[in-house]
């Protein structure tokens, strides 16, 4: 199996599943040849002053997460396969209500059959309760997603060209049992079926440069909702490139439209673009700037949503094992056929963090978030405050 494809397929399955990548170098417990077995556990003490994200009335509470994740990796000389499982278990001390568990299962699997040939494919579970829920004063959103999907690659990443086939199928489905004023059940008009397929070109310009040209094709199909049945189009053209003046990074712009299936909603078409950059002008200190403008799908009355995100973030090493992560995201969505309200939301979100590396198996670190949005619907804006330490152990 392919070095590149070996030392990323753990670190993906297990980030996938928990939402996050692993903060400590965690070591493995070998089972059999070629089986490996590879726990870690998260513990997360945080204070957050609006847990619904209202504008009035809001709720604060301590809330205790514990958030274990189980990896069994097997291998073979040209192919690697993951399962991973994460459940992350909040307890709200103010609201026991509120008390819950989201449980993630992922699995990975990585085949190189010759020099030009690989694959990678991958499928997940998730079934997630959050306290926020996009009609405020109802019951939070309750979802479970399934998804199965891979890249097939063909091609040298060094030789003059290259061409990944993407393919991936998700399923979205809400569990919540509360009503509408008008009888219909919660968050119902949302559940859908995505397919999606990509196709991308790579046509190396140096030693570390290569252009691309990407084609995107997704089909929308919603359970209830059919005026939203949709087909997006996407092609996007840009540069991908690797330690050029101590940088790597991906820029992508083109155009985006979605068609509808029904003559109810506009067609919608617009730029597009995403870029995801870092830059790393010392060994100990890395800046990152990811970006992002997209047609989302719609919701509360809208038929879309016109998103545009921005994050940068510093990550500092103070001492050998002591560093910070300064973040500052600006979004705004614009709700596309939203005839009532003409909704547009503007949010800024500020992140600080130090971490202490203890020990290889142990990082200690706390934290603290500003979350404000600005919405020029009434009872949609809100400030959010969240203080945390967290500890993450492994083998």
């Amino acid at each position: 199996m392919s070095t590149k494809i070996k030392a990323s397929l753990l670190a993906i399955a297990v980030s996938a599943a928990s939402g996050s990548a692993l903060a400590v170098e965690a070591m493995s417990m070998k089972i059999a040849d070629g089986l490996e077995f590879t726990p870690t556990l998260k513990v997360t003490e945080s204070y957050d002053d609006n847990f619904r994200e209202v504008e009035n009335n809001e709720e604060s509470s301590w809330i205790t997460r514990i958030s274990p994740t189980l990896a069994l990796t097997a291998y073979g000389r040209k192919s690697e396969y993951v399962l991973a499982y994460t459940a992350d278990s909040d307890t709200f001390h103010s609201s026991h209500k509120d008390n819950n568990t989201d449980h993630h299962l992922t699995g990975d699997a990585g085949f190189r059959f010759n020099a030009r040939n690989q694959l990678v494919l991958n499928a997940g579970y998730h079934k997630v309760e959050e306290t926020t829920s996009a009609t405020p004063g109802v019951q939070g959103d309750k979802y479970n997603s399934k998804n199965i999907g891979g890249v097939y690659t063909y091609g040298v990443e060094t030789a003059r060209a290259q061409v990944d086939f993407g393919a991936d199928y998700k399923e979205l489905r809400y569990d919540n049992t509360g009503l509408r004023s008008n009888g219909t059940r919660l968050n119902s008009e949302k559940e859908r079926d995505a397919t999606a397929l990509r196709s991308t070109l790579y046509y190396r310009l140096g030693a570390k440069t290569r252009a691309l040209a990407e084609l995107r094709h997704t089909d929308y199909s919603y359970v209830s909702a059919k005026s939203l049945d949709a087909t997006n189009l996407a092609f996007l053209g840009g540069l991908t490139w690797d330690a050029t003046a101590k940088t790597t990074g991906t820029v992508k712009f083109g155009r985006e439209k979605k068609e509808f299936d029904r003559n109810i909603n506009d067609d919608q078409s617009g730029g597009m673009w995403e870029a995801g950059i870092t830059w790393q002008p010392r060994t100990y200190s890395t800046f990152g700037l990811k970006a992002r403008r997209a047609l989302d799908e719609g919701e509360n009355g809208a038929s879309a949503i016109q998103a545009t995100s921005t994050t940068l973030d510093w990550k500092h090493y103070w001492l050998d094992r002591v560093y910070s992560i300064a973040s500052y995201t600006r979004s705004e969505q614009d709700y596309i056929d939203d005839t009532v309200n003409n909704r547009l939301d503007k949010t800024d979100i500020f992140g600080l963090g130090l971490n202490y590396e203890m020990r290889r198996w142990l990082d200690i670190g706390v934290g603290y978030k500003y979350a404000e949005n600005d919405s020029n619907v009434a009872n949609e804006s809100y400030e959010r405050n969240i203080y945390s330490i967290s500890f993450t152990a492994s083998l």
